[in-house]
């Protein structure tokens, strides 16, 4: 059995979580988000906890055990606590704002970049180098962070462009210095 599928999931105080056949809604302080199992999975509450079991042992129900294990915990927190993901912009004049719900990016362009929310995502500008992306979804937050990243990715050679925090981004040396180091 899978390690990962066969752990019991907590659900937390104050969410509210609706069981009607293979479909599993979750309502929380933050929202609601709702999930539904494939037909070979079925999910059980008993006070505060939900387990999920499968109901053949093909390779295929296995692996898919432990995924909406985690799926369904992670609509749990969403509701509860939310999910943000942090980027950070390095690069002489980089500066983020928010102007209405649009996350307005200066990063070098001829022209300042715009990128529209979709419904459930909030931007937040720490400073004028720091953008939170903030929401319940797990999978759309991380979505739209990846996709304000690929605005302007980070360059090896002087470390411009857009990254999450606490990324290592390896550096190389440029010309100059693989000319000097052959000498």
């Amino acid at each position: 059995m899978s390690r990962i599928g066969k752990a019991p999931i907590q659900v937390l105080d104050g969410v509210k979580i609706d069981i009607a056949g293979n479909k599993i809604v979750a309502s929380g302080t933050k929202g609601k988000l709702e999930i539904t199992l494939p037909e070979k999975l079925e999910a059980k509450k008993e006070d505060k906890i939900i387990t999920i079991t499968r109901k053949s042992e093909e390779g295929s129900v296995k692996a898919l055990h432990g995924l909406f294990r985690v799926l369904v915990n992670n609509i749990i927190i969403g509701v509860s606590k939310g999910f943000e993901k942090t980027l950070e912009l390095s690069g002489v004049g980089y500066r983020a704002s928010v102007q209405g719900k649009k996350l307005v990016l200066n990063i070098g362009f001829s022209h300042p970049v715009e990128i529209d929310p979709p419904a459930g995502i909030l931007f937040e500008v720490e400073g004028t180098n720091k953008v939170k992306v903030s929401g319940i979804d797990k999978q759309l937050v991380g979505q739209i962070a990846a996709e304000v990243r690929a605005v302007r990715e980070v360059e090896p050679y002087k470390g411009k462009g857009i990254k999450y925090v606490g990324e290592v981004v390896r550096r190389k040396a440029g010309k100059a210095a693989k000319a000097g180091a052959g000498a």
